[in-house]
């Protein structure tokens, strides 16, 4: 699924799926004026990025994270510190 694709009630939920070398690409780079990528690994240590990410991006360097597929956002479980 594209993110063309999602109703306003997905993108809550889903997230774009890069590889390690788009997340290389992304790492220390602006996504407008003074807000960088972050992409982080979710439960199944995919690599991803948030949809506000993608679509407040202002590079156009970037353009083709529009094309990312989006898959659901596993968070990833951190144990207690206990």
């Amino acid at each position: 699924m594209k993110i063309a694709q999602l109703t306003q009630e997905e993108k809550a939920i889903y997230v774009g799926l890069l590889t390690v070398e788009q997340k290389d690409l992304l790492v220390g780079q602006l996504f407008d004026e003074d807000s960088y990528f972050n992409p982080i690994q979710d439960d199944n240590n995919n690599w991803i990025i948030s949809i506000e990410e993608i679509e407040q991006n202002q590079n156009p360097e970037f353009g083709w994270l529009q094309d990312l597929e989006m898959i659901l956002f596993v968070p990833k479980v951190n144990p207690m510190p206990f």
